[in-house]
């Protein structure tokens, strides 16, 4: 069973978006950002989940159970709904992500739940911010 974390971290909105995504298995973490230079923070939640599930199709087994985890009640009811209004391409790039595993469970989880994603996405937003060339 492999545990996925994800979040973004907007600023402006859009702007500058970090993304952070959290894999857990056996104990193991596995901490991955990234960054979009613009995009909304609903934009960035999507591709962060979309950034993690190509991680897990890399690296384990497609056999494997995936236990999805967001903060973001759009994303968590979109996968549920299989509908998102005005986010249809990246719900569709998702769920054909999703796709690739035998199960994976999706849940909203409150934002404390969320730390470890969340602290990278904000890691990965600021690092960029900070560059010189971006001040």
């Amino acid at each position: 069973m492999i545990k996925l974390y994800t979040d973004a971290a907007t600023k402006g909105n859009p702007g500058p978006t970090g993304l952070g995504m959290l894999v857990v298995k056996d104990g193991q973490q596995q901490q991955l950002k990234s960054f979009l230079p613009r995009a909304s923070n609903h934009q960035g939640e999507f591709a962060a989940a979309i950034e993690g599930f190509a991680y897990l199709k890399k690296h384990f087994s497609n056999q494997e159970t995936v236990l999805f985890y967001t903060d973001s009640r759009l994303l968590s009811d979109a996968v549920g709904k299989e509908h998102a209004r005005h986010y249809e391409n990246e719900l569709n790039e998702l769920l054909t992500s999703m796709d690739d595993f035998k199960t994976v469970v999706v849940q909203w989880v409150p934002e404390k739940e969320n730390q470890g994603a969340h602290q990278l996405a904000n890691q990965a937003l600021h690092e960029w911010v900070n560059q010189p060339d971006h001040q």
